[in-house]
């Protein structure tokens, strides 16, 4: 056995950063930039109002108060959009909507609650403009006014090429123009299931047979971390069969298969690694996930990275997480993939008494009067599918700690921050909750 972070280091060094592609803006949602994107005019372009109101020249409202107001002629209206061809000269004022650019030789916009024109009750369009407007507030120079270039300069780079795109970096983006970018695409990962057993979910079940869990859940896995999951449906138990399938597979950017790498006879993938290509290691010292299976195809020229995950449900997606995950992230370009671990106060006992292996128990962890607590999602067998379904982490356990007692502290690698909230798919890795550290 070799351990969890030697695998991972392996695994980390066969795999490498896919070339780059154009996209439609939207559609590169959580993908690295690989171009810095300037900007090439000011944003604001031109000086312009953040209220609704009046523009107006500051001197003009001097001592304005609700007993005193200044009384200004309004020579004209502005919508955002449209520029006033006119000045705002002494003791004159036009009406302006937010956005709209600000007149020449106003200085300041005064909103039109401090005025006698009633907040949220403008006039029509097709109204005529009062004559004249009541100010009852004086106003500064530069007041609600938003200057031009104060979000953004020509020439400055606003975004630069290895960010991951947020949704506040795709509208950075389109607000300098940009309907298209260069980001590292996505990898296409081949997701196949091996084992008499299976069958095809959706279809009818008998005996000992049972649905194929493993391809589902390592598919969303890979898409919900950013990957085009393709799924080549289920390999029987013999060299044939497997060799078939894989060959199928190997136009992708990385194979995954379940199931075929532990020591019984039907476990066949080691065997097919072994004559089609390379294999690398096959047992990590880790609790779930044990028996696991690397190498790498060759393909036109390509060498195609696979990982071999355990049969057990579970096994195979704590192995996912711990291996597939950070290998997917690298070759999306995304250098800080590490997730939050975090400090819990154990509510459960957690035995791993003599297995000299890092057990990753399932928990859900939970804050009540400012600490955080971990408690076990039931039983932690690898065949028990729910208690991942129940999780949002994995306690880390060494494998020279015996046994975690309640009360006792421990570390836990977090997979979810809340329920029901899928941020792992596009925001900048590292990200979460206070007091959260990565390893």
């Amino acid at each position: 056995m070799i351990s969890p972070e030697d695998a991972l280091a392996r695994i980390l060094s066969y795999v490498e950063v896919l070339p780059a592609e154009e996209k439609p803006l939207l559609e590169a949602l959580g993908q690295v930039l690989d171009e810095d994107i300037a900007a090439g005019f000011d944003l604001p372009p031109l000086d312009n109002t953040a209220m609704d109101g009046y523009a107006v020249r500051a001197a003009d409202t001097a001592g304005a108060g609700r007993d005193s107001p200044r009384e200004l002629s309004v020579i004209g209206e502005l919508a955002a959009g449209y520029q006033f061809e006119g000045e705002v000269t002494a003791g004159a004022a036009v009406r302006i909507m937010t956005g709209a650019p600000v007149p020449a030789g106003a200085d300041a916009v005064v909103p039109f609650e401090e005025t006698d024109e009633p907040f949220g009750k403008a006039p029509e369009r097709s109204r005529k403009l009062s004559a004249t407007v009541r100010v009852y507030k004086e106003a500064r120079p530069g007041a609600n006014i938003r200057r031009a270039g104060e979000d953004l300069r020509a020439g400055q780079t606003v975004v630069r090429k290895g960010t991951v795109l947020r949704p506040s970096e795709i509208g950075v983006i389109a607000s300098v123009g940009r309907a298209r970018v260069r980001v590292i695409r996505r990898p296409v990962v081949a997701v196949l299931s091996t084992g008499d057993e299976l069958v095809a979910v959706g279809g009818p079940r008998s005996g000992a047979h049972i649905y194929d869990s493993n391809a589902h859940s390592v598919g969303a896995l890979v898409k919900r971390y950013g990957g085009v999951p393709r799924l080549l449906g289920i390999a029987r138990d013999t060299v044939k069969a497997l060799t078939a399938k894989i060959q199928r597979g190997l136009d992708a950017d990385m194979l995954i298969t379940s199931a075929g790498v532990s020591r019984g006879d039907y476990d066949v993938v080691k065997d097919v690694l072994a004559r089609e290509g390379e294999i690398a290691f096959w047992t990590v010292a880790m609790k779930p996930g044990k028996p696991l299976a690397f190498g790498s195809f060759q393909k036109d020229g390509r060498r195609v990275p696979h990982i071999g995950l355990p049969g057990n449900p579970v096994s195979s997606m704590v192995a996912f997480e711990i291996f597939g995950r950070p290998a997917l992230m690298k070759m999306m370009g995304k250098t800080d993939w590490r997730r939050p671990i975090v400090r819990a106060i154990a509510e459960d006992e957690i035995a791993n008494r003599d297995d000299p292996r890092v057990f990753f128990a399932r928990c859900v962890v939970t804050e009540r009067d400012g600490r955080r607590y971990a408690s076990l999602t039931g039983s932690q067998s690898s065949g028990v599918l729910t208690s991942m379904m129940r999780a949002n982490g994995l306690t880390i356990m060494p494998a020279d700690v015996d046994v975690v007692r309640p009360g006792d502290e421990v570390d836990v690698l977090m997979l979810d921050w809340s329920r029901g909230e899928e941020w792992g798919s596009y925001l900048s890795e590292g990200d979460g909750p206070p007091g959260a550290t990565s390893p």
